[in-house]
Order: C-alpha cells, then sequence, then structure tokens
C-alpha cells in the first residue's frame, strides 16, 4: 500500500519542497513531482536549478526526450510517466492515480486555504485506510 507523508507548517512550501527533493535525490531516489500549476511548476524549476547553491539536482518536465533518464520529473499530469517511486503532490486536490506510487508526500504551508486543502486530503486518504505518516517543518523553512 501507498505510503502517504504528511509535512505540514512550512513557512515557505516550495523551499521545503526542494529540500526534500534534494534528500531523496542525494537518496538516489527517482521521483515525480505533480504540479498542474503551470507558475507553481516554473517556480520549482528555478528553485531545483539553485539547490544546493554549490550544484543542482538533476530535473525536467515530464515530456523531455531525457525523462527517462533524470531521477526528477516535474508534470502537470500523471499518466505515462516513468516514475513510480515517490510522487511530490504540489496540487491541492488528490492527485489523480497516487496508488501506483511507492509513496506520496505532501507539503502544506502556512496559509489558511493550503491548511484547509490539507485536511481535506488527509481526510481523504485515512477514509481510504492509507496510515499517514506527519512531520512539522515549523521553524524549519
Amino acid at each position: 500500500m501507498t505510503q502517504i507523508y504528511f509535512y505540514h507548517n512550512a513557512a515557505d512550501r516550495i523551499a521545503a519542497v526542494v529540500a526534500l527533493i534534494g534528500k531523496a535525490y542525494l537518496q538516489k531516489k527517482t521521483l515525480l513531482v505533480y504540479a498542474p500549476d503551470a507558475e507553481l511548476a516554473a517556480t520549482l524549476d528555478r528553485q531545483l536549478w539553485m539547490h544546493p547553491q554549490t550544484g543542482f539536482v538533476p530535473h525536467v518536465r515530464s515530456d523531455s526526450p531525457l525523462a527517462d533518464e533524470t531521477p526528477v520529473l516535474i508534470s502537470d499530469r500523471l499518466e505515462s510517466t516513468p516514475h513510480n517511486e515517490r510522487l511530490f503532490n504540489l496540487s491541492s486536490e488528490i492527485p489523480p492515480g497516487f496508488s501506483r506510487f511507492n509513496s506520496v508526500i505532501e507539503v502544506v504551508g502556512q496559509q489558511e486555504t493550503e491548511r484547509l486543502d490539507g485536511r481535506e486530503r488527509v481526510k481523504f486518504y485515512k477514509d481510504r485506510g492509507y496510515e499517514i505518516k506527519y512531520f512539522d517543518l515549523l521553524e524549519k523553512f
């Protein structure tokens, strides 16, 4: 069954996502970032080019010819993507087909709308029997 991880209270949601992606990359994990909002995806893309400060995390859009050989993919859809290990959800909704991934990582900021949307996603996962692990990011990002 898919493992669900909720990182909450992120003062800077994108910075938290970038740090978590960097950590996964160092562990040699492949992952897909579901970012249906084009502006959010572009912001994440820019941040990944600068993190860490002495390097970058190799990443491409899922429709890139290099997608099969790149560990981090950014996509606005989840069909036909080569990575099934980890899914980072940057949508306010449940990602379609999330259960094909080994784990789903949700990062929730401190804005009220993000918190409310996050609670709805928690309820969805719990109602379907998924165990959720929580991590408080207060004062970390």
